[in-house]
């Protein structure tokens, strides 16, 4: 059971990149990524956008360590599993 109760931004940097929608930024709490289609079927442009207030907000946190690890490893799983 987790007695610690982070914040509700807690692991949220990056967007989620299994449920990305194409054509569209998909937006975490400081990250964007869009990757656009041309055609509906062909990989066009890829793009990651990054929102500086955000990112020196979250430094002033006191769970930013914590909250960027659990961010990193969300993200290599993802990546893991995208690929199965």
């Amino acid at each position: 059971m987790n007695r610690i109760k982070h914040k509700d931004c807690f692991g949220t940097m990056f967007p989620d990149s299994l449920h990305m929608k194409n054509n569209f930024p998909n937006r975490g709490k400081v990250f964007a990524a869009t990757v656009e289609l041309v055609g509906g079927m062909t990989r066009g442009d890829r793009s990651i956008e990054t929102d500086i207030e955000e990112w020196d907000d979250r430094q002033q946190c006191p769970e930013i360590e914590s909250c960027y690890k659990l961010c990193l490893a969300k993200v290599s799983l993802r990546g893991a599993i995208s690929t199965r």
